[in-house]
Formats: C-alpha cells, structure tokens, sequence
C-alpha cells in the first residue's frame, strides 16, 4: 500500500468537548494523523452568580474559566493549560498546580488560609464534588458556583460512526472519565460490538483509564502526566504505528 493511502486509514478519534476538541484535532493534524471529532459531551455556559466576598477563585477545568465574568480575584486553576486560559480571559493573577484535583487541594492547602475568607469553586454541573469535601476537611469554606452544563452526546457524528465500522481508528483520545463512559455508551450503541478490541485507548490520567477498562479496547495508555502534551506524546507521530507510551 503506497504511504499515502495508508496513512489514511490511521484516523485518531476525539472525544473531548469543543471548543477543545478543535485545538485537540490541530495537534492530532499536525503529528501526520486524521483527526475525527465525536465530542462525547456538549458544554454550554451557564449564568454565574457571584458569592459575596472570597479570597480566592478555583478553577478546574478550561471550560470554567472560559464561563467566568472577568474579576478582581486570584484565580488557582488545576493546571498551567486552564491557568492559560484565565490568563488569556484576561486574569491577571494567576497560579497553577500541577494538573490534578489532588495536586489542586494540596497547592490551596499550601498557600491559602481558611480564615481568609471563602473560596469560589468554579466548576461544571456534577464536577469536583470531591474536591469541594477536600478542601472543606482543610477548614475550607467553599462555595461551589456551576458556571457551565455538560450535556451527553445522544449520537457519534457520522464521520465517527463511518471511520470505526471500517477499521480506520488507530487510538482514540479521552480527556475526563464522564467524557469516556459517554463514549463507551456510543460505541455499544453503534456496534460493532467488537469495534473497541481494534482502538488503543489513551487516557489523560489513572482515572479515565479506570473508566476505560469496561471496555475491551486493543489496548489502553496513560499520560505520564494530566495535560494534552503528555496525552499526545502517547500517540506520537503517524509515521511510527505502536508508538509506546
């Protein structure tokens, strides 16, 4: 088969909501690979209700700072991806952790006081529940504001449906574990039932790849570490088929 044609049956699938799922097709573009979208969920922004006053706001995720109004507050975000994003929305004071909810709770542990005044947990319907118990164990007193609604998909996209039934996914790319069970529910839904044993699963933490194993999937990687360069590291150019993770 002349490189070209096969290169085209090397597709990667994205499950990752838009607008992410763009700048996550650019990079799987720019690595050699055919990019198909089948975001898994639909964010929608959703009205934000500022708490009175708080020392600080926590942000866990690229779609809650691209909901928030801009304020004259500290902004800690999960990781430098999402501490880009409020930057880019215009927060000046800005820090990162090191990428998880864990890293996120230690980083406000570490930094803040809880008789400082409230923290404004920033976050996605049913997101960082866990978080906020965390935090409030540390004397924390939070106050969870949902600034934006994710919806599932009630179907993959055609291009999707057409790339898996004939063969043309190499791996496919998941970025949140509610993201991956959705996923898993549109492959069953689609069939063929034995569609994921033909898919490397790539996971962007241990969490998501806990997710994945109800599935039978070729095989399932984990990111060495929680941000999309890590995630496409296990990939890796279309010219190396098996890249290891």
């Amino acid at each position: 088969m002349p490189r070209q044609a096969a290169r085209a049956t090397r597709a990667i699938l994205i499950t990752r909501p838009e607008p992410g799922a763009a700048e996550t097709a650019r990079s799987v573009a720019a690595l050699g690979w055919d990019a198909v979208l089948a975001p898994a969920l639909i964010l929608t922004a959703l009205p934000f209700k500022a708490p009175g006053h708080c020392q600080a706001i926590i942000i866990t995720s690229r779609a809650a700072a691209r909901a928030l109004p801009l304020m004259a507050l500290p902004v800690i975000a999960v990781g430098e991806a999402t501490a880009t994003e409020a930057r880019g929305r215009g927060f000046a004071n800005v820090h990162a952790a090191a990428g998880d909810a864990e890293a996120l709770a230690a980083l406000i542990g570490a930094t803040l006081k809880p008789e400082a005044g409230t923290l404004c947990l920033a976050v996605g319907e049913g997101y960082a529940l866990d978080l906020a118990g965390a935090l409030r164990a540390k004397g924390f007193r939070v106050i969870r504001r949902v600034v934006y609604a994710a919806r599932p998909s009630t179907e993959l996209p055609q291009e999707a449906c057409r790339a898996i039934r004939e063969g043309r996914i190499h791996a496919a790319l998941f970025t949140s574990p509610r993201s991956a069970r959705q996923a898993m529910r549109l492959l069953r839904d689609m069939g063929p039932q034995d569609a994921a044993q033909h898919i490397i699963a790539i996971a962007l933490s241990p969490r998501i790849a806990t997710a994945l194993s109800a599935l039978g999937w070729k095989e399932i990687r984990t990111a060495r570490r929680p941000d999309h360069a890590a995630l496409l590291a296990c990939l890796g150019p279309a010219d190396v088929l098996g890249h290891p993770a």
